[in-house]
């Protein structure tokens, strides 16, 4: 799984690319493989002014739709217009032409609660590790009920 450095990271699995008081904000590699296949991706409207740790926007996968958190607060400038037609666009590249929204950041202290590459890393081995655990309990309830 990549970790792309120079990138910082969510909780809640987005990425944001800085540049000067530029954001561009997508979800990670970790977000799209949970999801499995994207089928559908809303996004903001230009101009919109979006608050960090509320929802932007939405992805709809073969699995479930989820909410898209925004990693920082501002006001949109761009959306990737390549995603309403080409939502699978995510699961190829989820770091490159899967972005979602290019953001003017309000407050750049927003960044200080994000995490580096290697820190999100470590979060997501966690993840995982939690995730398994949870799967191997439910086939361990799985195997009482039957007897």
């Amino acid at each position: 799984m990549e970790f792309p450095e120079g990138l910082k990271f969510s909780k809640e699995h987005e990425w944001v690319l800085v540049e000067e008081k530029t954001a561009t904000i997508g979800i990670t590699e970790f977000a799209q493989e949970e999801l499995g296949d994207i089928v559908y991706v809303e996004l903001p409207e230009v101009g919109e002014k979006i608050v960090k740790d509320d929802p932007f926007g939405a992805v709809e996968s073969v699995k479930a739709v989820s909410d898209v958190y925004a990693p920082v607060s501002g006001t949109v400038l761009e959306i990737n217009d390549l995603l309403p037609d080409n939502p699978e666009t995510i699961n190829d590249d989820p770091y490159g032409d899967g972005w979602m929204i290019r953001v003017e950041m309000t407050d750049m202290d927003d960044l200080k609660d994000l995490m580096s590459a290697e820190e999100y890393a470590e979060y997501v081995a966690q993840q995982k590790e939690t995730d398994d655990e949870e799967e191997e309990d439910e086939e361990e309830d799985e195997e009482k009920d039957k007897s």
